[in-house]
């Protein structure tokens, strides 16, 4: 069984960190809930669910039999991950906020309060899992392949990950559903959060557009002729295919050469210019790039690695990608890929991994063709 801990888990009022939480209590540890509020601009209206999260997390801690604390961390979530959110978008770029969201929130102001509480280590539902070896610790994937989140997790660093337990990383959703109604979970068949992290899940261009200015701009196509008209670039990312705003449009490309049935998709944008770019075919050159550079890099290991070959996600649920990686400083970095990837976004995430493991990454700020 191992020695028995304090633990303070995160618990969010769904299922895997409420499993996770009585897999903790059922090897033996002494354990304390905490849910974190972490937004608080529109919380009365329909989107932002924390009220209802905190009641599902409470009758949780009731059912385990631990305790639950409430923590308001709103202050931190919009100076450290929302004002950086809203950077990057009025930059142009798609910033990933769950990446930043767990380094600043979940790993730094949450396991901060835990070890206040005098917590040995912290616990979250994450589908991870930590290894360590060599008196050094490595971040795995988590064993279904189909929820792995350790591409959001890739910024922990080794005081974070010596802290960590992520219990359900050994299990596929299936068990934890499972587990979650064997014992009677009252959230047992509550479904997956999709929206922001903490933010929940609302129409986005509405959400942001209370935010962001938005200055209206031609659309154009590969030939540079106008084509539509853009709500403001901060509202688009590359690769979309719905809500460009282009219907309509067939009749036009068949009478000029191009396919009637081609969807449309965002392939560029022109900060200068206030122009955004769409092209016809999800396989037209201008969506597909060799090379990568990217910056802000966080190694897990403190240290980036060796050049060679790894694998990389350049978003969340793609396959790695076969790729050569060179570190051009310790915070910059090049990745060649052997085959060309879609729609490769500034401001997202490359991850970088060796098999199972993962071992860090950094901000796309470059697609190269």
């Amino acid at each position: 069984m191992g020695k028995k801990l304090r633990v303070v888990v995160g618990l969010s009022g769904g299922v895997d960190s409420a499993v996770s939480a009585w897999l903790l209590k059922q090897q033996g540890h002494e354990v304390v809930g905490i849910f974190m509020k972490n937004w608080e601009d529109d919380d009365d209206s329909e989107y932002c669910s924390s009220n209802v999260d905190f009641v599902d997390a409470a009758a949780v801690a009731d059912v385990i039999g631990i305790e639950i604390e409430h923590v308001n961390f709103a202050a931190d979530y919009k100076d450290r991950v929302f004002a950086e959110f809203l950077r990057e978008y009025q930059a142009g770029r798609t910033p990933n906020p769950d990446v930043l969201c767990n380094a600043e929130i979940k790993f730094k102001a949450f396991l901060d309060h835990a070890m206040r509480l005098g917590a040995e280590k912290i616990a979250t539902g994450h589908y991870a899992r930590v290894r360590e070896r060599g008196g050094a610790f490595e971040l795995l994937k988590g064993l279904d392949p189909l929820k792995d989140q350790s591409y959001f997790l890739h910024r922990l660093n080794q005081a974070q990950l010596a802290r960590t337990m992520f219990p359900v990383g050994e299990l596929p959703k299936t068990e934890v559903r499972r587990i979650a109604e064997e014992i009677g979970l009252p959230n047992a068949k509550k479904k997956d959060s999709t929206g922001i992290c903490f933010i929940g899940e609302r129409p986005f261009r509405e959400f942001l557009n209370r935010y962001l200015a938005n200055q209206p701009g031609p659309i154009k196509d590969d030939r540079g002729r106008t084509i539509g008209e853009h709500v403001g670039l901060s509202f688009y990312t590359l690769g979309q295919r719905k809500g460009i705003g282009i219907g309509g449009l067939k009749e036009r490309g068949a009478a000029k050469g191009g396919s009637e049935h081609e969807p449309w998709f965002v392939a560029r944008k022109d900060m200068a210019t206030n122009t955004l770019y769409a092209v016809q075919g999800h396989a037209h050159p201008w969506l597909l790039s060799s090379a990568l550079r990217a910056d802000d890099a966080s190694w897990v290991a403190g240290t980036p690695p060796a050049a060679g070959g790894y694998g990389a996600k350049t978003r969340y649920r793609q396959a790695d990608a076969p790729c050569a990686f060179e570190a051009d400083t310790s915070c910059d970095f090049t990745l060649r890929f052997d085959e060309p990837q879609w729609a490769v976004t500034p401001g997202q995430s490359a991850v970088l991994y060796d098999g199972e493991v993962c071992l860090g990454g950094g901000v796309i700020a470059q697609a190269i063709d």
